[in-house]
């Protein structure tokens, strides 16, 4: 954005002008009206203005001597601020990481970082933006890219270094850590080593895709991650990155928590060979008929406000091992409204389908479709005993665990806080928007995946210190705020100044538990630091 003076007729006008970029052209939005100059030389604004550049520089403002420069974002200084309080320079700087390059390894991760932050685009476009952010240190495009090389092959390293800096922090007890996979695609048929066709999370079936096992700690923050070819099943991803969280971290005792995806034999069995604890979604409908009639029964469920529960020992058994678990069983009125509503969607669709029984050959017996009994050659109707057997489920849900020693509240309290893994993949997904990816190399994805690490974990902290003091906002109007701390820069008699213009209430507050000093109204460019 800049400042423009324009003429019409014989009339000139001051107006606050932003470019943005349209089917290949470049346009012009107005996004401020400052008026008439005529008028806006005796305005109240522009005298307030002309009294605060007279402090700078000894003399008054005549806006018909300005001449427009850029808007320059300052907003993104809290998150270099939180960037160098991680000691991420100081790692991407140092010899072992960067070796012999002739650039700054950090100066090119902290650009891409920061335009998943605020402005995500690829890194064409954020080179080519680069300079709406005021002072960062120039970069060369073909940099961006040998970067990501680098960062793909020094992962672990990073990954390593920021969770000690972050225990140091934070005083970090990691004793529970929640684990899910999500898939990001690529609008490509093309499959590699890395990329490949599979189940997708975002349902693009047609494309291939990646395969991403994220681990984060009780507060939400991010501790390592894995990348897995777009065929992997989700269950497989689980040992790997606990095997690799154990050397990696040194750590000797952890609760995993996960949903019912994570939950075969063979995988419990190797958490708690692992030396692990876990807390598990139960997949309640396999169990025995044994085990459900102890579900169903009324006695020994203790009452809460909004719901009940209680605690069955339980020995889940493989044909070559048991492993010893207790199964928390919870029941709730509200649970048992939601399945029923969610049923009768699925009845619905059900009978839709049993109108024409192609779609029902073509496809699978999921959703509505395992509601639907064949009852002759091409003849399909309602599957009456299939509902009465999943409407008998309302209501109640069950978690299963290894760890004996703990109160079932406790369990319950550990497992509701799953979400905060959703909400790390949402994130990433929409405010970050990880995707689309723009390269194809398996290198440079996976540095593609560092950086978007990085930028989480920096969002995920700024959330962390403004949650401390009592300020809660979402993840787009942090990065709203940020966006709207910006500076006018002008020419005024052969020199450049910022003028500070209107930013969102939040900013200030983001700056304050940050500790970083407000920005004056007006200030010489060559002030600034």
């Amino acid at each position: 954005m800049f400042v423009k003076i324009t003429k019409s007729k014989d009339k000139k006008y001051v107006q606050i002008v932003k470019s943005y970029r349209e089917n290949g052209k470049v346009k012009h939005k107005i996004v401020l009206n400052l008026g008439r100059l005529d008028i806006a030389e005796n305005s109240k604004m522009i005298k307030d203005l002309s009294l605060r550049l007279a402090e700078v520089t000894g003399i008054g403002l005549d806006i018909s001597s300005l001449s427009g420069g850029d808007i320059l974002n300052y907003g993104f200084v809290a998150y270099k601020k939180l960037w160098e309080s991680f000691g991420i320079n100081s790692i991407l700087n140092s010899e072992d990481i960067k070796g012999n390059i002739d650039y700054s390894l950090n100066d090119t991760s902290f650009l891409m970082s920061l335009t998943h932050l605020l402005d995500p685009q690829s890194k064409l476009s954020a080179y080519n933006h680069k300079n709406r952010y005021l002072g960062l240190p120039d970069v060369k495009l073909h940099n961006l890219y040998r970067s990501l090389n680098i960062l793909s092959n020094n992962k672990e390293k990073i990954e390593e270094e920021l969770f000690y800096r972050k225990r140091d922090l934070f005083n970090l007890s990691l004793d529970v850590v929640f684990y899910d996979v999500t898939t990001f695609y690529f609008e490509s048929v093309r499959k590699d080593s890395l990329k490949d066709f599979g189940f997708s999370k975002d349902n693009k079936l047609n494309e291939v895709q990646v395969v991403m096992g994220l681990l984060v700690d009780k507060d939400g923050m991010p501790v390592g991650y894995e990348l897995f070819p777009g065929n992997t099943y989700e269950g497989k991803t689980l040992e790997v990155s606990l095997l690799k969280l154990k050397k990696r971290f040194n750590i000797d005792r952890i609760i995993i928590v996960a949903d019912k995806g994570m939950n075969s034999k063979l995988n419990l069995k190797k958490i708690s060979d692992m030396g692990f604890n876990y807390i598990i979604s139960s997949r309640l409908k396999s169990l025995n008929k044994n085990m459900l009639q102890k579900i169903f029964s009324k006695e020994g469920f203790i009452k809460e406000k909004k719901y009940s529960y209680k605690k069955i020992d339980y020995l889940n058994k493989n044909k070559e091992f048991d492993i010893r678990e207790n199964l928390i069983v919870t029941y709730s009125d509200e649970r048992a409204l939601y399945d029923k509503k969610l049923r009768e969607k699925l009845i619905t669709k059900a009978m839709k389908y049993s109108e024409t029984p192609s779609l029902i050959k073509a496809s699978n017996k999921r959703g509505g479709k395992k509601y639907i009994k064949e009852t002759g050659a091409c003849s399909f109707s309602l599957d009456a005993g299939a509902i009465a057997k999943d409407e008998a489920f309302d209501g109640y849900y069950a978690i299963e665990t290894n760890e004996l020693d703990l109160e079932p509240k406790e369990i319950i309290n550990a497992y509701s806080h799953l979400w905060k893994i959703e909400e790390s993949f949402r994130i990433m997904k929409s405010t970050m928007e990880v995707r689309p990816i723009f390269h194809w190399t398996e290198e440079r994805i996976k540095g593609h995946f560092v950086i978007c690490f990085l930028s989480f974990l920096l969002e995920r902290t700024l959330e962390l210190k403004l949650k401390e003091k009592n300020i809660e906002f979402s993840p787009d109007r942090i990065k709203e705020a940020l966006n709207s701390m910006n500076f006018a820069e002008v020419e005024y008699n052969n020199e450049t100044y910022l003028l500070k213009t209107s930013a969102l209430e939040l900013s200030n507050k983001i700056l304050k538990v940050l500790s970083i000093k407000p920005f004056k109204n007006i200030t010489p460019l060559k002030e600034i630091n």
